[in-house]
């Protein structure tokens, strides 16, 4: 019987991811220049089964999407250092990190839903910026 398991056990992937998401919030904190970078909140992790490579999913305020990946990327190899002396396991996924556009998504949904729930109004009563006596 041999003694390594075919697949890795899901539980111990959702643990470390999750293990991974928190630790790298705080270094995230401590490390990257939140003048340039924003302020970066981690929305996800995901690990692939042989936990060698680490997609960081994040949201930003205070900059755009694009320099904060950008400025994610250049510390990720610092940040794996890091990562690797507080994780104290074999094998440390590279950091990959993307942005996470599901909560500008969902508002955006669910302005569309109140918008489509809203009582209908005529365009004859609608009241125009520029005349609003309505008359010609």
């Amino acid at each position: 019987m041999s003694r390594h398991k075919s697949k890795p056990n899901p539980g111990r992937n959702t643990r470390l991811a999750d293990q991974i998401q928190k630790d790298l919030a705080g270094l995230i904190q401590r490390e990257v220049d939140v003048a340039r970078a924003g302020l970066v909140t981690l929305t996800g992790v995901e690990l692939s089964a042989d936990y060698a490579h680490a997609k960081v999913y994040f949201t930003v305020m205070g900059a755009e999407p694009e320099q904060a990946t950008s400025a994610l990327a250049e510390k990720a190899g610092w940040l794996h250092s890091l990562l690797f002396k507080l994780l104290q396991i074999h094998t440390v996924p590279t950091l990959r990190f993307i942005h996470d556009d599901q909560l500008a998504r969902g508002l955006a949904l669910s302005r569309l839903i109140d918008q489509a729930n809203s009582p209908w109004v005529p365009p004859s009563s609608r009241l125009d910026p520029d005349n609003p006596d309505g008359q010609p």
